[in-house]
């Protein structure tokens, strides 16, 4: 008899166990489309559906520059990695085809069949499908590396956690502490609540709305992201003391270019107005303009639009 409790796509399996029967949150019948897209193109004749489609979801999800978040990182055959929140599989491929296995986690079934029939030729993956909080205590392995990309801001969710903001995210951090192997890596990317965009006129990405973050999320509590100093002392709180800060430019979703402390910008350097594709915005200044003067003063990593972290266990902040 088949295993109803798993499913194979290719040389990607699909764990059910902890799957609750019906997805608890979808974006409506576009995800329908990004299956057909998965099923029937290989990855290299995305840019051409993405240029046909003229669809944000299809670019977020399918965009070649989603890998460069993770690209330059340098996994190998020994690593297993585990991806929280993997979604429709934006980056693990680009995990998949270096690290000997990748373990995604996801709430939502139909994105794991996106991601799978993406994926299906790589081997190593597994994707098991439901709420990290009830998958957790039951991974009983430790990870080289986990990753939480474009996820840590939706930890209320994830975590379930009552009481004041930063319970969930602290939580969540503690466990992904418990699960890293010795030197191993947390690779965090999320939008910084005071990036440059958000004060020249970008709506904020998760709950729309224009100065959402800058203003402290009055209105919300189930989204949140964090400054440069807010996001460290969560890190340092949960034992995640040793840090490096990345900068994606124009931001973590479709970077163009990563920045570090040791290589920063220079004036001059950035152009681009490469964001909030999804919504209208407003043009408040010239963002170039603002920011050489923020290069200028040496503030380019507090206004930065987005945060890359590598965070590990003991020791100190790196630049």
């Amino acid at each position: 008899m088949p295993n109803r409790m798993q499913e194979t796509i290719g040389r990607v399996t699909l764990d059910y166990m902890y799957y609750p029967g019906e997805d608890l949150y979808c974006d409506g019948p576009v995800e329908d489309t990004l299956l057909q897209i998965a099923r029937n193109y290989k990855e290299n004749q995305l840019n051409k559906v993405i240029a046909e489609q003229k669809s944000w979801p299809v670019l977020y999800h399918f965009s070649h520059l989603r890998w460069n978040i993770v690209d330059w990182i340098p996994f190998t055959e020994e690593d297993h990695v585990l991806e929280i929140g993997a979604g429709c599989g934006a980056v693990t491929g680009a995990i998949a085809r270096k690290a000997g296995k990748v373990t995604c986690i996801d709430l939502s079934k139909k994105r794991s069949l996106i991601n799978a029939c993406r994926n299906r030729d790589y081997e190593g993956i597994t994707i098991k499908v439901g709420n990290f909080r009830d998958i957790e205590p039951h991974l009983e392995e430790t990870f080289s590396y986990i990753t939480l990309i474009g996820v840590f801001e939706y930890a209320q969710s994830y975590m379930g956690e009552e009481g004041s903001a930063a319970d969930p995210y602290r939580k969540m951090l503690d466990c992904v502490n418990r699960h890293l192997a010795p030197g191993g890596k947390l690779i965090l990317a999320i939008e910084n609540k005071l990036g440059l965009k958000y004060w020249a006129g970008c709506q904020e990405d998760h709950i729309a709305g224009y100065f959402s973050g800058l203003e402290g999320y009055p209105d919300n509590d189930t989204v949140r992201t964090f400054s440069r100093k807010e996001l460290t002392d969560l890190l340092h709180a949960s034992g995640l003391t040793k840090t490096t800060f990345y900068y994606p430019y124009p931001d973590y979703k479709l970077p163009l270019t990563i920045y570090s402390d040791r290589f920063l910008p220079s004036e001059g350097e950035l152009n681009d107005y490469f964001s909030n594709f999804d919504r209208e915005r407003l043009g408040l200044f010239s963002e170039p303009k603002v920011y050489d003067s923020v290069i200028r003063a040496g503030l380019f990593p507090e206004f930065s639009n987005s945060f890359l972290v590598i965070a590990e266990k003991g020791g100190e902040e790196k630049a």
